[in-house]
């Protein structure tokens, strides 16, 4: 993970940074986050995206090419890596045989017929690392963690295991996707952040998606987050009218996972509860 040849610099930020994983293929999303950093006017290359450009929804390689076009960083997820390289499956580390694993046959052959080579041909070469530098502290942006890029990373993951990923990285912050959650911990004057995804609910039971907005101030870093609201009916429509999986046309209706396997106990037992915009402030270094 910490080879340079794998990891892209985009030096000193000293304005705005928006940070967002997972589109997902979710085409109106997409174009709603775009009219947001455009209302921001915050530039191009301090728009980052934790990967997983492309999965459950209806419109790949539309959503391909408006990142692309758009001109913004993105991190290679495990569905980079898989579509890149033809793999017959996501590589989304689901345990086999559970419904996220079942379910995502269908969305990933749907995927991988519809995406152009140029496309796959781009994926291939997205870095696995994206580093940057903020007030002071070192930020380094991975799919799910510094050791994987496909491990999962919740809230309620002991901080002991975070520790542990933030001791593999030079950094001073780890910004991660992969788990579709979103949330921030300070360890160790350290910090775990993860924007969210915006090409799925939050399992909030809201059809709200999330991202993130992190900031240099006079004494240090602001870090927000905030939730985004879209047209999701007119998603999930093209999700139908493709004949995608009904339990992901009903996630971004209902804002709930149709399956949650992959979550700790803890945060299992959040499905549904509404999640707040938290700001944050890492004062100091």
């Amino acid at each position: 993970m910490n080879d340079a040849s794998q990891c892209l610099d985009i030096g000193a930020i000293h304005n705005v940074c928006l940070v967002f994983g997972g589109p997902y293929s979710n085409r109106q999303a997409m174009q709603c986050l775009l009219a947001e950093v455009q209302s921001r006017n915050i530039a191009p290359d301090h728009v980052i995206c934790t990967g997983d450009v492309v999965a459950y929804c209806a419109d790949p390689q539309v959503t391909v090419d408006l990142i692309r076009d758009y001109g913004i960083h993105v991190v290679m997820g495990n569905c980079e890596e898989s579509l890149a390289a033809d793999a017959d499956d996501c590589g989304c580390g689901y345990d086999e045989g559970s419904s996220c694993d079942l379910l995502s046959v269908q969305w990933y052959q749907y995927a991988r017929e519809r995406l152009s080579r140029g496309a796959k041909r781009w994926m291939s070469s997205r870095p696995r690392s994206i580093t940057f530098q903020m007030a002071g502290r070192r930020f380094q942006v991975v799919h799910g963690g510094v050791s994987s890029i496909n491990r999962f990373i919740f809230p309620s993951t002991p901080s002991a295991t975070k520790r542990e990923e933030l001791d593999l990285s030079t950094a001073d912050a780890i910004i991660a996707g992969h788990s579709g959650v979103p949330f921030s911990e300070f360890i160790d004057d350290r910090l775990w952040h993860n924007a969210g995804v915006i090409g799925m609910p939050a399992n909030d039971g809201t059809p709200r998606v999330w991202y993130s907005v992190i900031a240099p101030e006079q004494d240090g870093i602001r870090i927000e987050h905030h939730a985004l609201s879209y047209d999701h009916e007119t998603a999930a429509k093209s999700m139908r009218d493709n004949g995608l999986p009904e339990e992901y046309v009903l996630a971004l209706e209902s804002g709930l996972w149709p399956a949650d396997d992959v979550m700790p106990t803890t945060d299992r037992l959040r499905r549904g509860m509404k999640l707040a915009g938290d700001t944050l402030r890492w004062v100091g270094h």
